[in-house]
C-alpha cells in the first residue's frame, strides 16, 4: 500500500466509526485549536507549571515520567534490529517461554 492507498483507508474507517456523531470531527477540531490557542496565550507561564509537575512526577519515581524528561531531554533511543547469515540457508528462531516442560 502507497501512502495515499492508507490516507484513503485511515478516512474510509474513520468516517464509518464517526457515522453516528456528525460533528465529531468537527468537535475535534475545535478542541484542538482551544488547545493551541490557549498554549500560546501565557505560554512561558503554562509551560513551566508543566515542565515542574512533570520533574516532581519524575523525582517521586513514576516510571512514566522519568522516560519522558528522558526522551525529550536526550531524545528518544532508537531501537534496531538486525537479522544476518546465510541467505542460502533457512533462518532457526528459537522461542523460549521460560516455563519447565518437565512439570
Amino acid at each position: 500500500m502507497d501512502k495515499d492507498e492508507i490516507k484513503e483507508l485511515a478516512a474510509k474507517r474513520s468516517s464509518e466509526a464517526n457515522k453516528g456523531n456528525q460533528h465529531s470531527s468537527k468537535i475535534n477540531r475545535l478542541l484542538g485549536e482551544t488547545l493551541k490557542r490557549r498554549l500560546i496565550q501565557e505560554e512561558a507561564q503554562r509551560a513551566n507549571k508543566v515542565v515542574e509537575a512533570l520533574l516532581r512526577k519524575a523525582e517521586d519515581g513514576d516510571v512514566s515520567a522519568i522516560k519522558e524528561v528522558f526522551d525529550r531531554s536526550d531524545g528518544k533511543v532508537m531501537q534496531e534490529s538486525k537479522i544476518s547469515g546465510d541467505s542460502d540457508q533457512p533462518l532457526i528462531i528459537q522461542v523460549v517461554t521460560g516455563i519447565d516442560d518437565n512439570d
